[in-house]
């Protein structure tokens, strides 16, 4: 719980405008950076957030998996693949809809109807190797689990991803009181 507490501060305190990844967010940084604020301090990067969560992940998952000390060794180096998967293909997908947005974008040379197909498809085999991968990722993680430990894993998970969005959306509405005053 004190880690807990101690990540939500960091994400409500120091990171606000840091942890919008859109150009959006670096627009309100920069005009903040521009009336005074934040100078000195860039603040902690969305990159450094997710590492500081996986972090907190690790230590929780042991606790309530209720992992051995020879069994979490094992399971700490699958844990980190199954993240280091599904971080990549997440960040995959996110390029190539990116680019999907740019070429439909208004004011963009008209994107003709086999460039959108093939954009399509790329994104589709993305997708298809996404889930593939997690699938194996996560199937490694099973390996050192026992049944019970692999069902307190989903929930676990799920958990995790709770707090996660939890987290964010209280950093979203410090963020918003900051801009409001």
């Amino acid at each position: 719980m004190k880690a807990l507490v101690i990540l939500a501060c960091l994400l409500c305190g120091a990171v606000p405008l840091a942890a919008q990844g859109d150009g959006q967010g670096r627009a309100n940084r920069q005009a903040q950076q521009g009336r005074g604020q934040g100078t000195g301090d860039p603040g902690v990067t969305p990159a450094e957030i997710q590492r500081m969560f996986d972090a907190y992940a690790l230590v929780q998952a042991q606790d309530q998996l209720q992992l051995a000390d020879e069994q979490y060794a094992r399971f700490l180096a699958r844990y980190k693949m199954l993240q280091d998967v599904r971080r990549s293909a997440l960040n995959e997908r996110t390029r190539a809809i990116t680019e999907l947005r740019r070429m439909l974008a208004p004011g963009a040379r008209p994107a003709d109807e086999a460039e959108i197909k093939g954009r399509l498809q790329i994104l589709a085999g993305i997708e298809a190797r996404a889930v593939a991968d997690v699938g194996k990722a996560h199937a490694g993680v099973d390996e050192v689990l026992d049944t019970k430990q692999q069902a307190l894993f989903r929930v676990f998970e799920e958990q995790m991803e709770r707090r996660k969005l939890e987290l964010v959306t209280r950093a979203r509405q410090v963020n918003r009181q900051n801009q409001q005053q």
